[in-house]
């Protein structure tokens, strides 16, 4: 499986939510030191409903990912589980927890910064949003400021196993 290219109806739209995803990010490490993935969620009115960034260690929690703390975000502002009409922009493709948490809260699109070759459940290794057994199905755009991610990452683990930066 391979990643779903960039969609072409709103690049430079995308591009300045993930910028803002990105420093959702960079606010994981400064802060919590935890891995940089940032997320925010974006009602149908274009409004932002939810942000967050990875949580799971310092709040020891294995299901804080970026994506699940912005949808529970959403979701309380919303009063609703449902995130129908909703956009998820995150800096790392989803992992199959979260791809799964995006279906049942049926959101309408995610779009994602960097691939994720070993877990990444948006196309890369599974392709859990659009599966056709699933009873409902996200939109995906992929690559979105996907280097700058990349890199963002890169250099973090990097750091984490004492190497210099590359």
């Amino acid at each position: 499986m391979t990643p779903r290219p960039v969609a072409t109806d709103s690049p430079a739209t995308d591009e300045q939510w993930m910028a803002r995803a990105l420093a959702l990010a960079e606010r994981a490490e400064r802060e919590d030191d935890e891995i940089p993935v940032g997320a925010l969620v974006l009602g149908p009115d274009g409004a932002v409903l939810g942000e967050g960034w990875n949580r799971n260690i310092a709040e020891r929690d294995p299901s804080a990912h970026a994506e699940v703390v912005a949808m529970r975000q959403a979701g309380r502002a919303l009063g609703n589980h449902r995130l129908v009409g909703c956009t998820l922009y995150v800096t790392l493709e989803p992992c199959a927890m979260c791809a799964m948490a995006m279906v049942h809260a049926r959101l309408a699109r995610v779009v994602y910064g960097a691939s994720d070759p070993k877990t990444g459940a948006a196309g890369s290794v599974f392709d859990l949003l659009v599966d056709p057994r699933h009873n409902h199905r996200v939109e995906v755009s992929g690559g979105v400021l996907g280097a700058e991610a990349g890199q963002r990452l890169s250099a973090y683990f990097r750091r984490k196993r004492g190497k210099p930066p590359a």
